[in-house]
Formats: C-alpha cells, structure tokens, sequence
C-alpha cells in the first residue's frame, strides 16, 4: 500500500475562480510523494465540478453534508489524511512549484522544528504583485516568531507544513472561528514546540474582496478579535493548569489589544 510522505490539504468553499490555478501549482510541485486532499465544503458554485474535471491520482475530493465551515474541513481533512507531515494550501493561493520540496527538506533536517512556514509574496485578484508583508520577512527564526507572537500573529496560515503526529493532537479550535490559526500557533509555542519559516517566497498568496482576510479587515476591528483570541487561549492554559511567561507576555498584549480596540472604536464613530 503506497503511503504519501506529505498530505495537503486544502479547504474548498465557493472558489471557482481560483481552485483550478491552485491546485494545478500543488499537482506540478517538483516533489511528488504527495496526497492532496481536497474538502469541499458545500459550494453553492461551480468549484465541485472544476474539481471533479481535474484528474490525478494524487488528489482525491471529500465532500461535506453542506457548509461546515473551515474548522470542520480542516480537521476532517487532518484526520483522513495518511503523511508523516501535512501541509496547509488555501483554494486561491498559488504554490512555488519547488514550495513542497524545500519544506520537507527542512523538517528532515531540523528534526526540532514541529511547523515550518515560508514567507509569502501577495497578489491580488488578478495575479499582480502587491506590497510585502513586512513583519512576515522580518519573523522567520524561531526566536523572533516566539517574540512576536504574544503580539500579533506573523505566519501565514496557507504556508505551514506540520509533523503529522502533533497536528492530529492539537487540532484547530472551533471556537476560534476566523482567527484559528493563530490560537493554534499560541498553543503550540506555549507548549515549548518550535515553529520556524523557510526564509524564501514560496507562496503566492492572494488577496481579494472575497477572501477572508480582506473580509476580516474591512468588517471586522482587527484588535477585538485578537483580544477574544487571546482571552481564549489564556481561559484555557489555565484550566489546563498551564502558566508560564510566554503566557504572561500574550496576557499583556491581550490587555493592549483591547485598549486598542477601544480606541479604534471610539475613532470609527467620531468619524
């Protein structure tokens, strides 16, 4: 029986657009000993039928009963999956055709390293480049994502290739819709786990008016939903009967969080 080194999985929800440019840049990576596991999460679109006219015997589709939603997807996606690492893809980013084997190559030698990343180059809608996220560049050794973490969350989501065994035991949370990754990230820093970023572009990750990101940022008050984050994550290290400093630092920039939501508040309605 033929046992993928590397599962990927990729949630799939009303992309129609994008899915068949994403997954065709995962299906030509130059590292080949792979499965891609594609969740479909109940579309109202046409992202089903572009999946089901790309053939590949690397791929295979889950559907969902409906809508369950990105946690849902992901966590089915982490349970059914069969590599020693799983790597994360968004349905409407694009991956470096090399992004799989230069992360592998690092999780088979830093054997310390529990999650590596890379950093990201942004596009938008229509694949042309757009301004770089600094603090992604800035972030990329352990010692500085740990330091910047309690602050803000500097990993893309999409970029991440995990150690199987630890992403079945932590999971994502579902009551950290919107903002799971970065509850993930806390949990995995606070518990001493080391999480690193290949320091090259690897993936091209696309921002547009109907991507989470830019929903969240233009909706949502950004430092708000980092303190209920953080308040979350904080409530459960202690009834885990967890503390340490790390969780001090997060607990003081929860406090900062929400200072600065208030303010962000109370300028949003002057205006």
């Amino acid at each position: 029986m033929w046992l993928p080194l590397v599962s990927i999985i990729l949630p799939a929800y009303n992309c129609e657009r994008y899915i068949a440019e994403s997954v065709s840049s995962i299906l030509r990576q130059v590292y080949d000993n792979f499965e891609l596991l594609v969740v479909e999460d109940g579309s109202t679109d046409n992202t089903l039928q572009v999946l089901s006219s790309i053939t590949d015997q690397r791929m295979r589709i889950i559907k969902n009963e409906g809508n369950k939603g990105l946690v849902y997807s992901l966590n089915r996606a982490i349970e059914e999956s069969k590599g020693e690492y799983i790597a994360r893809m968004d349905a409407d980013d694009i991956a470096v055709n090399d992004r799989i084997e230069k992360q592998v190559h690092w999780l088979l030698h830093h054997p310390d390293t529990a999650a590596v990343g890379c950093f990201i180059k942004v596009i938008n809608s229509t694949g042309n480049e757009l301004p770089p996220w600094e603090l992604d560049r800035k972030s990329h050794t352990h010692k500085a994502i740990r330091d910047v973490m309690p602050k803000e969350n500097c990993l893309a989501h999409p970029t991440v290739m995990v150690r199987s065994g630890l992403f079945k035991h932590y999971r994502y949370a579902a009551y950290q819709k919107h903002i799971e990754d970065y509850d993930l990230w806390l949990r995995m820093l606070a518990d001493g786990l080391v999480i690193e970023k290949v320091p090259q572009p690897l993936l091209l990750y696309r921002q547009h008016d109907a991507s989470v990101t830019s929903n969240f940022l233009r909706n949502k008050n950004p430092f708000m939903k980092n303190y209920h984050c953080k308040r979350r994550f904080l409530a459960n290290r202690i009834k885990s009967g967890k503390w340490g400093l790390f969780e001090s630092k997060v607990s003081m920039m929860m406090i900062r969080d929400r200072l600065m939501a208030i303010a962000k508040t109370a300028k949003q309605q002057i205006q």
